[in-house]
């Protein structure tokens, strides 16, 4: 082989097809990978000065990889290339399927909502496993983050009408986030992440967000990506997490992070173009509206 960003990884020799994966907002590169006995592989590459957070990321899906469900399997980690070219690469399993985001409008609404209940409770697994780190003060500093990136929007040039119903709804229901149930989290667990299997179930892929935190803040996208493409998969996802409803604890501080984001992801939008942008304030809009401006803690699509 004679591509130069596979040089160094062992193994590399047998790969017969080295094909880049265009799809997605990661910064790593993506490679999907055919080896001479047919077996298909996903390579990350990223920046050398990302080695220790992708360390931690490798180690992190071999512990995901303990559960019993399909997804990116950890195969290999290091470093290829060499001087300035040095870059981090992550060797995966490629999970076999059709990006579900692609796919899932086309299910009957039941069959929407069986897929949701599938993820949620795939979600809920994830965030069985335990923590060792030491999150105290976690509840402070994630305030002090949600306030100040709140004020980075109301300095942004791009606003939202009547975006005062959020901002006082934030600053109002902070101290929400106190005591708060902690988890690993996947980063971007939404339909653009996981993959319909040819077996009809869910697939889970891109871990390159993990964090940790509020069990609740992974959640927020629920509004922003799964209910625009999907609501019967939104509230299944939903239901098939808490097993029935969500607790009123639950959907407080989601609209505290839902409002929050609402805001907040316009600003983050600003680098990647005006459609972003765009995207960014209508989603906000529909939230506005799902939420009655905020005047209320659970969305009208999950209750109508």
């Amino acid at each position: 082989m004679t591509d130069p960003r596979i040089q160094g990884i062992p193994g590399a020799e047998t790969w017969r097809t080295i094909e880049q994966v265009l799809k997605g907002w990661s910064d790593d590169q993506k490679v999907y990978i055919e080896d001479n006995e047919g077996n298909k592989l996903l390579l990350r590459l990223s920046a050398g000065n990302t080695f220790a957070r992708k360390r931690e990321e490798f180690a992190l899906i071999k512990r995901f990889n303990e559960l019993d469900f399909p997804m990116s399997q950890a195969v290999s980690f290091g470093t290829c290339g060499e001087g300035e070219e040095k870059q981090v690469y992550m060797l995966l399993t490629w999970v076999e399927g059709v990006p579900l985001e692609e796919c899932l409008t086309a299910l009957t609404p039941e069959g929407q909502y069986k897929l949701g209940m599938e993820a949620g409770r795939i979600l809920k697994r994830i965030h069985s496993i335990p923590i060792s780190n030491d999150l105290s003060g976690w509840e402070t500093a994630m305030q002090a983050k949600m306030l100040r990136r709140i004020k980075e929007y109301e300095d942004c040039p791009y606003h939202l009408e009547d975006d005062e119903h959020a901002i006082h709804y934030v600053k109002e229901n902070i101290g929400l986030i106190h005591n708060v149930e902690k988890v690993w989290h996947h980063g971007d667990f939404h339909a653009g992440n996981l993959i319909y299997t040819p077996e009809g179930g869910i697939g889970v892929i891109d871990f390159n967000r993990w964090d940790t935190g509020d069990y609740v803040e992974e959640f927020y996208k629920v509004q922003f990506f799964d209910r625009e493409l999907s609501i019967p998969f939104a509230k299944g996802k939903l239901d098939g997490y808490f097993a029935g409803s969500p607790p009123e604890a639950f959907w407080r501080r989601q609209a505290l992070y839902v409002a929050y984001s609402s805001l907040f992801s316009i600003k983050w939008a600003i680098p990647f173009g005006i459609d972003e942008i765009q995207g960014m304030m209508a989603r906000g809009r529909q939230a506005f509206q799902d939420y009655d401006a905020f005047h209320r803690n659970i969305p009208r699509w999950y209750t109508d």
